[in-house]
C-alpha cells in the first residue's frame, strides 16, 4: 500500500511540475489594496511535497501533499468560469492542464484504491475550508465587528478562494455520494452563505444548488430548517447574486417541502421574495431571475397560491407592459401556470386580466417578439374561457367588435 501511495505521489509531482513552472512564469500583480498573492498561494500548495524519499512512504505526509495539490488544482480549474480578480488572471492553458492533471491522478487513485479521491479528501478538506471562510466573517454577537474589521483580521481573499474550492469539490462528488457527505458539506456551505462577501455567498449558493438537484428529501431532512432559514436570510442579497439565491431557495424548499403545500417555509419564502420585488418592481434583472426560477414553487403550493394573488397579480400587471420582450413572455408563461394550478377561483382579477391582455395584444404590434407574445395571450384567453365561462364572456364582450383583435375575435366567436 505504501509503495502504491508513493508511486501515486511521484505521478502527481510529475503532473504538477509543468503547471508550477507555467505559473511561476505568468505575470501577476495582486489587486490594489491587498497584500495577498493568489499566485504565491497556488505555488506554495503545489510545492508542499515531502523533502526526502523516507517521508514519501509516510501515508499522512503523502495524503497531505495530495490534498494541497488538489486544492491548488481546484482553484486553477475554477478560474475557467470565474471573473473574480483573484482568479481571472490565470491563463486558460494552465487551467486546462490542471483539469487534465486532476483527471489523471483521480483515475489512477481509483485504480489503486478503488475509491474516489475527492470523497477521500473531503473529511480533511471541508473543516479546513470552513475555518478559512469563517476567519473573515462578521461576528454577529459583536455589534462593533463590521466588514472592515473582519477584513483587517484576515484578508477576505482567503475566504473567496476557499469558497471556490468548496464549490469545486461539491461539483466533483458523484451524485450517489453527495447525500452521505452532507455532514461535511452543509456546515461549510452554510458558513459561506453567512459570509458578508458576495463572492463567497455566491459560491456557497452554487454548492447548495447542486445539492438540491441531486440529494433526496430524506437525506436533507436533518438540515432542512437551518438551510431554509439561511435561504430566507439571503433573499435580501444584491442584484449580483439574486438569481442564485432565487434558484437555490426554490430548489431547496420544493425538494424538502414538496409533500406539504401548506408548509410555513413556502409562505415565508414567497413573502420575502415578493417584498423585495415590490420594492423594486422596475429592476429588470430581479424580475427576470424570479420569473425564470419560481415555477417549481408555484407548482408545489398549488391552490395555496390563491392567498398570494393580491401581491402576485399587481406585479404581473406591471411587468406585462415592460419594455423588454423577455419579461413580457415570462410573465405570460407564469400567468398560464397560475391559471392551470388554481383555475383562478374566487378572484376579482378576471376583468382586469382580460383588459390587460387585450391591451398588450395591441401593443405587441410594435414588438420584435409580437407573434410569440400574441400566441401566449391567446392561450391565456382560451384558458380563461374554459375555467371562468360566463365571467370571461362578460369581460370579453366589450372587445368582441374591436377591429384590432381580429385573430382573437375569431377564436371566441
Amino acid at each position: 500500500m505504501a509503495v502504491s501511495l508513493s508511486a501515486l505521489h511521484d505521478r502527481l509531482v510529475q503532473l504538477t511540475i509543468p503547471i508550477l513552472d507555467s505559473l511561476q512564469k505568468t505575470n501577476y500583480a495582486p489587486p490594489e489594496g491587498t497584500t495577498v498573492s493568489t499566485k504565491t498561494i497556488l505555488c506554495s500548495l503545489i510545492q508542499t511535497t515531502p523533502e526526502n524519499q523516507a517521508a514519501v512512504v509516510d501515508r499522512d505526509l503523502v495524503l497531505s501533499s495530495i490534498k494541497n495539490s488538489t486544492l491548488a488544482l481546484a482553484l486553477l480549474i475554477s478560474s475557467q468560469t470565474s471573473t473574480h480578480e483573484s482568479l481571472c488572471w490565470i491563463p486558460k492553458h494552465i487551467s486546462l492542464a490542471a483539469a487534465s492533471a486532476f483527471y489523471t491522478i483521480s483515475e489512477e487513485y481509483y485504480a489503486v484504491f478503488g475509491k474516489s479521491l475527492v470523497v477521500e479528501l473531503l473529511p480533511e478538506v471541508a473543516p479546513f475550508l470552513k475555518e478559512r471562510i469563517k476567519e473573515s466573517s462578521i461576528d454577529k454577537k459583536n455589534n462593533i465587528d463590521e466588514v472592515t474589521a473582519a477584513s483587517a483580521r484576515v484578508p477576505v481573499v482567503h475566504a473567496i478562494l476557499a469558497a471556490y474550492q468548496l464549490r469545486w469539490f461539491v461539483t466533483q462528488i458523484e451524485c450517489r455520494h453527495l447525500g452521505k457527505l452532507l455532514n461535511l458539506i452543509v456546515p461549510c456551505a452554510l458558513t459561506a452563505l453567512d459570509h458578508w462577501s458576495l463572492e463567497v455567498k455566491g459560491q456557497g449558493m452554487i454548492s447548495f444548488i447542486r445539492i438540491a438537484k441531486n440529494v433526496n428529501p430524506t437525506e436533507l431532512a436533518f438540515y432542512e430548517d437551518v438551510i431554509l432559514d439561511a435561504c430566507c436570510q439571503n433573499i435580501a442579497s444584491t442584484d449580483e447574486i439574486w438569481h442564485l439565491v432565487v434558484e437555490m431557495s426554490v430548489l431547496l424548499v420544493t425538494n424538502t417541502q414538496k409533500n406539504n403545500c401548506r408548509s410555513s417555509w413556502f409562505e415565508r419564502m414567497l413573502n420575502e421574495m415578493l417584498s423585495h420585488l415590490e420594492r423594486q418592481p422596475r429592476n429588470k434583472d430581479r424580475r427576470i431571475a424570479w420569473l425564470n426560477y419560481i415555477e417549481p414553487l408555484f407548482s408545489a403550493v398549488g391552490l395555496v397560491l390563491l392567498a398570494h394573488f393580491t401581491r402576485i397579480f399587481p406585479l404581473f400587471f406591471k411587468w406585462m407592459h415592460a419594455d423588454d420582450d423577455e419579461t413580457v413572455i415570462l410573465v405570460l408563461q407564469q400567468f398560464c401556470t397560475v391559471i392551470k394550478l388554481t383555475w383562478i377561483r374566487n378572484t376579482p382579477y378576471i376583468e382586469r386580466l382580460v383588459d390587460e391582455l387585450t391591451k398588450l395584444y395591441k401593443e405587441a404590434a410594435l414588438r420584435k417578439a409580437r407573434e410569440e407574445i400574441r400566441t401566449h395571450i391567446l392561450q391565456i384567453l382560451i384558458l380563461l374561457q374554459q375555467c371562468k365561462g360566463a365571467q370571461f364572456e362578460t369581460a370579453w364582450d366589450k372587445y368582441k367588435d374591436d377591429p384590432n383583435l381580429t385573430r382573437s375575435r375569431f377564436l371566441f366567436e
